[in-house]
């Protein structure tokens, strides 16, 4: 499927081209098979450049950012991986309370970005893994602040290649998901509207929220975090528990014993495994309380 003639057409200074690049490189997992080809992309032209290339010669692609919700097949992924680098995670504040970030930038990279300028609305974020392009796909959010909250604008790439935008509203946010989840486009950067605050009192609060995760949650096992979505009235990981099944494992992957809503990697687990589990702690779940979990981790193949 990946021909030297298809290479050619999208190599430039601006694309890092890779074949046969393991997956579980890519993924806050550690888990899965080769992609045929990885492409990291480093600005827009060269983003539609691969993108055209892919239609033309009938090759499938998906766009990863930090790939911190991703579970790839242990089979890899066929055809092409692109991932946003170089402008991509770029960060800048375009007035006293704004910054427009590429939605490659860590989330951590823009919570200290924004720390440092003095602007206060995403301590929330501090520690969520990932991409500000993945965070406002599914608007991410924790201890009472979500995307939504500051997120005014965005930019994207549709099917056809044209650049469009989208101000606050017309992002649809609402409980992990976005106008974005589940559509063919490419989000490109993210405008942020934030507030004045003192440094110092953003720097306690961020580690504040530091410590509460680090106490709560399996920070020292690779994990694509919470995996499951919390269902109307209840709380997914109190339900998981209270089934019996904290510290369940199948194969290298366990239902974590610190968060129940975490699915670890204990060395290698496979993605069969992690399947498996989520399969099993749904089953037990539903047949317990006769409540339907419902999985948020993004599977790939």
């Amino acid at each position: 499927m990946i021909t030297d003639e298809f290479i050619k057409s999208i190599q430039s200074d601006s694309v890092i081209v890779k074949r046969n690049e393991p997956m579980y490189l890519h993924t806050s997992f550690r888990i899965g098979g080769s992609a045929d080809c990885f492409c990291e992309v480093n600005n827009i032209d060269a983003l539609k450049n691969v993108i055209s290339s892919c239609k033309s010669f009938g090759i499938p692609y998906f766009v990863i950012g930090l790939g911190s919700n991703l579970l790839v097949s242990d089979n890899g992924i066929r055809g092409v991986v692109i991932k946003l680098g170089g402008d991509f995670c770029e960060i800048e504040k375009t007035d006293e309370n704004t910054l427009r970030c590429g939605a490659g930038v860590s989330l951590a990279g823009v919570c200290n970005f924004a720390k440092n300028c003095g602007l206060g609305g995403l301590e929330f974020a501090w520690g969520i893994p990932g991409s500000v392009g993945g965070a406002v796909y599914m608007n991410a959010g924790a201890y009472g602040g979500e995307i939504k909250d500051v997120a005014v604008s965005s930019r994207y790439l549709d099917n056809d290649g044209n650049i469009k935008e989208i101000s606050k509203e017309k992002h649809e946010f609402s409980y992990r998901h976005s106008f974005y989840t589940d559509k063919n486009v490419v989000i490109l950067d993210v405008t942020l509207g934030l507030f004045h605050k003192d440094k110092n009192d953003i720097f306690y609060l961020m580690q504040d929220t530091m410590q509460k995760r680090k106490a709560k949650q399996p920070l020292n096992r690779p994990s694509a975090g919470s995996v499951f979505k919390r269902p109307d009235g209840y709380y997914a990981a109190a339900l998981i528990e209270q089934c019996g099944l904290k510290g369940v494992s199948v194969g290298d992957a366990q239902v974590s014993e610190k968060h129940s809503g975490f699915i670890v990697n204990n060395g290698r687990a496979s993605a069969k495994d992690v399947l498996e589990l989520v399969e099993k702690v749904k089953s037990v779940v539903r047949e317990k309380t006769g409540v339907e979990l419902q999985c948020e981790i993004k599977y790939i193949e």
